[in-house]
């Protein structure tokens, strides 16, 4: 998680640690007559609770118990729910005023919330298959033990899934993050999983992976050539004004940017439209600036860089894709990953840049086209920048699922060979 630049919880509560104050809420709700006590057991009766099925929609008579699990004969109502289970051999238990046992599923959320962030607090969220009867459950024992208690916002995350179905251990068919950044940078599959709204479902695929890795990689290209080239100026332009196109620009940047994001926090495709047009305005601009120009125009030009970098690196830092060092260091980490993919090294793509420079040299165009070809294939790109060949990462041109191993597939893709340029 730290590796994808997930800020760390402030708290990261363990249940066993909170056992005073699960059985203290139980205690309430059965003071409340919203609970029962049948043999050890406590179950919360639905029936008390007259908004039961508000945040699923879910009506109480349309909830067909014992469909997965046996019905238990001794609660008054099929849907009533456990707040705490008798013990059984063999397993962990806890004292409680009804005999030895341990928590509910549900209880141990409502009863930790509760204490670390009040009954009453902003925001809870939790995968889309918890909204019933986890979520659900909550809420009913929570307004149970306390009139007043609310959540403003509940926030569902749609599954990761693979060939459209949900991953998981029964199935065998997830990948850990561990394994994925074996071979893709963590910022690379930071950019995949923002990439839909966090809502929606998302289908892993290699394709997509590569895409992000591509993405990113034309990012911090162009930020670490913006450095480079504002390096010498560090001290001119920052009284002139930018100009207007770099303001449009801008505008565009956080109008954009600020609607998408208060639309539910609207992930994807927020880094396309004006934010690409932001990176190829740098570009353009860094093109512009190598040029002779009057001196208020280039002052004009530089200020009108940093500014746009400068908007361009708070998006990132909002969206937790602002690499930690130098752009050098996140670029070559990125390169190394697309060398790993490959199985090659950086001197076998050397020396096959080499050997296509000297078909070129003797007119066999047709080794140096397979060369850059072959490579391509494998997601590594030959550019041509006047008499020097550098390489860079691309998407693959054909696709084929190399590893993690729980997915085989092979899709063709356009090549991102010539995106810097």
């Amino acid at each position: 998680m730290a590796d994808l630049q997930c800020l760390p919880p402030t708290y990261q509560p363990r249940v066993s640690d909170h056992m005073e104050q699960i059985k203290d809420m139980i205690t309430q709700i059965i003071n409340n007559d919203c609970a029962y006590v049948v043999e050890g057991d406590v179950f919360f009766a639905v029936e008390k609770s007259p908004n039961y099925g508000r945040l699923s929609g879910q009506r109480l008579e349309n909830n067909r118990a014992g469909e997965r699990v046996a019905v238990d004969s001794r609660k008054r109502n099929p849907a009533d729910f456990a707040l705490w289970k008798a013990a059984k051999a063999g397993e962990p238990s806890w004292d409680s005023p009804w005999g030895p046992g341990r928590p509910g599923w549900h209880i141990e959320c409502s009863a930790m919330s509760a204490h670390y962030l009040s009954s009453k607090f902003d925001i809870h969220g939790g995968g889309i298959d918890l909204i019933f009867p986890h979520h659900e459950n909550e809420i009913a024992q929570s307004c149970a033990a306390c009139q007043d208690s609310n959540v403003s916002y509940w926030m569902h995350n749609g599954h990761v899934t693979n060939n459209n179905e949900k991953m998981s251990k029964s199935l065998g068919n997830f990948f850990t993050i561990r394994q994925i950044t074996e071979r893709y940078h963590p910022l690379a599959l930071r950019h995949f999983l923002i990439s839909a709204h966090y809502r929606s479902p998302l289908n892993y695929s290699v394709l997509q992976l590569d895409s992000a890795s591509d993405a990113v990689f034309y990012i911090y290209q162009t930020l670490q050539d913006c450095e480079v080239a504002l390096s010498p100026f560090q001290e001119h332009g920052k009284t002139a004004r930018i100009n207007p196109a770099a303001e449009d620009c801008i505008n565009k940047l956080r109008d954009e940017f600020h609607a998408r994001m208060s639309d539910d926090l609207n992930t994807s495709h927020i880094l396309t439209g004006a934010f690409q047009d932001a990176l190829k305005f740098i570009n353009s601009s860094l093109n512009m600036l190598k040029k002779k120009q009057p001196k208020q125009q280039q002052l004009s030009l530089i200020e009108s860089l940093r500014k746009i970098e400068n908007e361009v690196k708070e998006v990132l830092r909002i969206l937790g894709l602002l690499p930690p060092g130098a752009y050098s260091e996140v670029l070559q980490q990125l390169k190394d990953k697309a060398l790993k993919r490959a199985e090659l090294t950086e001197e076998d793509v050397l020396q096959l840049i080499e050997e296509r420079a000297a078909a070129r040299k003797n007119k066999d165009f047709s080794k140096s086209d397979q060369i850059r070809a072959d490579l391509t294939r494998k997601g590594i790109a030959l550019m041509d920048m006047g008499k020097e060949t550098i390489w860079r990462p691309c998407v693959l041109v054909e696709q084929e699922q190399e590893a993690p191993p729980a997915e085989k597939e092979k899709k063709p893709a356009a090549t991102g060979e010539e995106q810097k340029a």
